[in-house]
């Protein structure tokens, strides 16, 4: 069960909300940062379960290479910074994992696809052009898992690499 345009009202067009957050290594990431190129952001709700561990090592094994240095992935979780990084050492992941802790789930909040019963963000993912504007979003129920080839042909779609 897929949506476009999920998210948060009136997000998609509009500039991406800010963040600033530790990575799995204790680095702090702004997605301002990155302008210049575009960005995957992508919400999962749980480190070590079955289905987020399957979509981050699909992102591992077949965004990551496709897009290259053209675009960059950032996967955000409700988990510890420690919980993140034990997450990452144990699949292989090498791109940023943020820890949206603390104020707990005020990232996921401000992309609307954080779930105040759980506590944690539902799977939400906002590709966000190279000036900063969200151009595609798709926000899935907890147990459903996302398309990521989806993401590399959003990519293309706006422009960039591949």
């Amino acid at each position: 069960m897929s949506s476009f345009g999920a998210g948060a009202p009136g997000l998609l067009g509009a500039p991406a909300p800010e963040f600033e957050l530790p990575d799995q290594h204790g680095s702090a990431v702004r997605l301002s940062g990155l302008r210049g190129r575009p960005v995957i952001v992508v919400f999962f709700p749980f480190a070590f379960t079955g289905v987020c561990t399957g979509e981050l090592t699909a992102i591992r094994d077949s965004v990551v290479p496709a897009v290259g240095g053209s675009a960059a992935v950032l996967a955000i979780s409700c988990d510890s910074m420690f919980a993140l990084r034990v997450f990452a050492e144990t699949t292989g992941l090498d791109f940023p994992l943020l820890s949206d802790f603390w104020p707990h789930g005020g990232t996921a909040s401000s992309y609307g696809v954080f779930d105040h019963v759980r506590g944690c963000a539902i799977r939400g993912t906002f590709v966000v052009d190279a000036e900063g504007i969200v151009r595609w979003s798709v926000v899935n129920a907890l147990p459903d898992a996302r398309d990521v080839d989806q993401y590399v042909r959003v990519l293309a779609e706006l422009g960039g690499r591949p």
